[in-house]
């Protein structure tokens, strides 16, 4: 059925008002499509935010562990209140920075910025208590210089490199020098080597951990930004289509018009009334220009009035049923069978731009399995679950590799393969999704899955 949803004339009802529904709701979907990217950015600030403030934690642990080494294994005397201090200090600021996280409506590159200074300072206070730029932990500097050049813009990154420049240079000059002891230290220098050696490797663990972390968070948004620009693009399409449907109604006007006095002309015709064949045809010819007027007549509605305006009440199995009796009216050549298994009925708003979208799937199986098509209603717990099965030859696997995509066609006529696109697009918009698929006994099977919040009155599932 991919390779079957098709620009036929008939289905003008399906594809115009579909089309023209993205159309006349481009006003409100458009500034979600433009804040969308906005949003994106601020949920992946949070995660990154989120992973300073475990990085500030392991900060805390690793502070009070080597302090605790260097004083009571080493013997080296440190200002151990002073440098409590400090450890406090960014514990309450992770206790503030977690609420912080919680509440703030928006986080942007200015905090990222801010969180890494006061980390950058925290890290001056505690090399300057313990022997400034003679502290071999004067690497982790580099920590937080690398995780900046990853998570702020490049003006920031080089005000985050200045500030711990200054903080280095500042330590030469300016420290709490270490008191060794007399004992145990043949040798300061390796000593030094060896504190150079643990800042080396935890610098490379931390970094390793928190960058990996970092940018997969990157990625996530990247792709979350790549889906944003792929909808834009299709709503963009989709509006562009409706305009042209709109146009295309005016023009129909006129020919159409001129087709019923012709027709009714022939009716009034003996030669052609007294033939019983003739006169099928005729009849046959009337019904479908009727429809096909209805049709132009559905578009140039739908293009000036709200969607909501058109929609009422009903509940499931009457919105069913008055949709399959109204298709097999307009197609009484295509059989179709409905098969409802929705249980207890429920209270829900006429939706036109889902009939339309079934409508497309009924007619686009009707191409090909005219003699059997069957319409399932199923419900699974808080869904509509409805499925469109034919008897035709199924999907080829690269249509299916493109469900939903616009112009995924094997009939090689301008402009077709539409009609799926169409589809996927208004059950997105009603929070469902389309699925397709080939049956081991031959045909297919395209199935909507829709939640039943966005149909039932008032959006709620009690009625």
């Amino acid at each position: 059925m991919l390779e079957r949803i098709s620009d036929q004339h008939d289905h003008g009802k399906t594809a115009g008002e579909a089309m023209t529904e993205p159309a006349k709701a481009g006003a409100g979907t458009a500034p979600v499509a433009l804040d969308a990217p906005k949003s994106t950015d601020d949920t992946t600030n949070r995660k990154n935010m989120a992973l300073l403030i475990q990085l500030r934690w392991t900060a805390v642990i690793g502070q009070i562990v080597t302090i605790a080494f260097v004083d009571q294994w080493l013997g080296i005397a440190l200002p151990i209140l002073p440098m409590a201090g400090v450890i406090a200090a960014l514990v309450a600021l992770n206790l503030l920075s977690l609420v912080w996280v919680r509440y703030r409506a928006e986080i942007n590159n200015r905090e990222l910025l801010l969180a890494l200074m006061l980390d950058v300072a925290a890290l001056t206070c505690q090399l300057y208590l313990s022997g400034g730029a003679t502290n071999p932990f004067t690497s982790l500097y580099l920590l937080q210089v690398t995780l900046g050049a990853v998570l702020l813009d490049a003006r920031s990154t080089w005000s985050l490199v200045g500030l711990a420049c200054l903080s280095f240079a500042g330590l030469t000059v300016a420290y709490r020098p270490l008191g060794l002891p007399q004992y145990g230290f043949s040798d300061p220098f390796s000593l030094h080597v060896a504190g150079m050696f643990i800042g080396f490797a935890l610098n490379a663990v931390l970094l390793v951990v928190f960058v990996t972390r970092i940018n997969h968070n990157l990625r996530k948004r990247d792709a979350n930004l790549a889906a944003l620009r792929q909808h834009a693009a299709e709503q963009d399409h989709i509006v562009r289509m409706g305009l042209l449907a709109s146009g295309a109604a005016h023009e129909l006007g006129t020919p159409l018009a001129s087709l019923s006095v012709i027709l009714g002309d022939w009716r009034r015709m003996p030669a052609l009334t007294s033939n019983p064949e003739l006169s099928d045809d005729l009849f046959e010819m009337e019904t479908s220009l009727q429809r096909c007027k209805s049709i132009v007549t559905g578009i140039l509605v739908s293009a000036g009035e709200a969607r909501g305006e058109e929609s009422s009440p009903t509940t499931v199995t009457a919105f069913l049923a008055a949709l399959v009796q109204e298709w097999r009216t307009t197609r009484p050549s295509a059989t179709l069978y409905f098969r409802n298994e929705f249980g207890t009925d429920l209270p829900v708003v006429s939706e036109v731009a889902l009939k339309q979208a079934i409508f497309n799937v009924l007619d686009n199986s009707a191409e090909v399995s005219r003699d059997w098509i069957e319409l399932a209603a199923e419900r699974a717990d808080d869904r509509l679950m409805l499925s469109v099965t034919d008897r035709g030859p199924g999907f080829a696997p690269e249509m299916l590799a493109q469900l939903g995509k616009p112009y995924q066609s094997s009939k090689g006529r301008p402009g077709s393969g539409l009609g799926l696109f169409l589809v996927v697009n208004v059950v997105r918009k009603l929070g469902g999704v389309v699925t397709a698929r080939n049956n081991a006994e031959g045909g297919a099977t395209i199935s909507l899955e829709l939640p039943l919040a966005t149909l039932a009155i008032g959006g709620s599932l009690d009625g």
